[in-house]
């Protein structure tokens, strides 16, 4: 039990890492969102995952070689698919708001990245005839509940504060949202996928703690690849953004933005830091836990980062009030999944 406590609480410490990774991130000046974007992810999905897999690995390059190329392309791929729901972000938000967006597009990933791996492996049963998987599909139910609670009271914070979108479609609204859950959820599969490099790690001695990490290399690189291209494709099409003028800034324009968004960049990379250290306290025949947890939490502690920020100053009692609703069945999700894994 105090292993599984221990796991509950690096997933919630990699959620406020998720949660407010983007506070430094909105703090940039005079930077077209491509070229922040960039900047921060080169940190997140290339510099950080690289320098912490050297650290780990006696032998860097021999261990990606030694993995073949059939499972490098397989767990970059997935990368990849998580890099398209990212990318598609924007137009979710562009159509439903960011609220309500948001939350179809992590109440979708959440069922499809924790339901889909166990499924694909044969555990169907285990969650329908054990204990253990009964409290996690209720855990489930209940964090969609929550999630959805979070989200509605966001969207009408929303319309309160700044009034609904310009471009509100429900319709389309919902089917990119959903589309970007499901391609989101690719995060999910690539860390399924990668169990082998996993397992070679722990091979070579690195600490269970840890052992997912080297992985990271090959997961947020395929993502970097679909993110970084559209970043620059952008910078290069459109006639209003330059990446020339951005960096043309003055130099304590350059240096503070540059801190900002590899301070951003830092803390998205910690969520799955500390991903792996919550899944490591997690018994592995129950590992289909550990994103229920990261999503559900990660929705969680925006709500209370939001809170804190005075985001919700002004709004009247009633979405406050769902919002508390909403707070409260996401900690009652994860408590049941504690009760499950226990």
């Amino acid at each position: 039990m105090p292993a599984i406590l221990a796991g509950i609480g690096w997933h919630m410490v990699g959620a406020a890492s998720a949660a407010s990774f983007y506070a430094p991130i909105a703090k940039v000046k005079k930077w077209s969102w491509e070229t922040t974007w960039a900047v921060a992810g080169l940190f997140s999905w290339i510099l950080l995952p690289i320098s912490v897999s050297l650290l780990l690995l006696p032998d860097f390059s021999g261990f990606y070689a030694s993995m073949g190329a059939g499972l490098l392309w397989k767990v970059a791929g997935f990368g990849a698919m998580w890099g398209i729901g990212n990318v598609s972000y924007g137009l979710t938000m562009r159509h439903l708001g960011m609220s309500l967006g948001i939350g179809v597009a992590i109440g979708v990933t959440l069922v499809v990245g924790t339901l889909m791996p166990p499924l694909l492996h044969g555990q169907g049963a285990e969650l329908f005839a054990t204990r253990s998987g009964l409290m996690t599909m209720a855990g489930v139910l209940v964090a969609v509940m929550g999630v959805a609670v979070v989200s509605y009271a966001g969207h009408q914070k929303e319309i309160q504060l700044r009034g609904a979108p310009r471009e509100f479609n429900l319709k389309l609204g919902i089917f990119l949202a959903v589309l970007c859950g499901i391609f989101s959820s690719g995060m999910s599969f690539a860390i399924d996928a990668a169990k082998p490099m996993e397992a070679a790690a722990l091979h070579l001695g690195v600490n269970p703690l840890y052992a997912a990490l080297p992985s990271y290399v090959v997961i947020m690189g395929g993502g970097a690849v679909v993110n970084l291209s559209y970043c620059f494709i952008r910078l290069a099409v459109l006639k209003n953004i330059s990446l020339r003028d951005d960096l043309g800034q003055a130099r304590g324009t350059l240096a503070t933005n540059g801190a900002l968004a590899a301070a951003g960049g830092i803390m998205w990379y910690l969520q799955f830091f500390f991903y792996a250290w919550g899944a490591a306290n997690i018994p592995q025949q129950l590992s289909y836990v550990n994103w229920m947890l990261h999503m559900s939490l990660y929705v969680l502690c925006g709500a209370l980062v939001g809170l804190a920020l005075g985001e919700w100053a002004g709004v009247g009692n009633r979405p406050v009030r769902l919002l508390w609703v909403g707070i409260l069945l996401l900690i009652a999700a994860a408590n049941l999944v504690g009760l499950g894994t226990a």
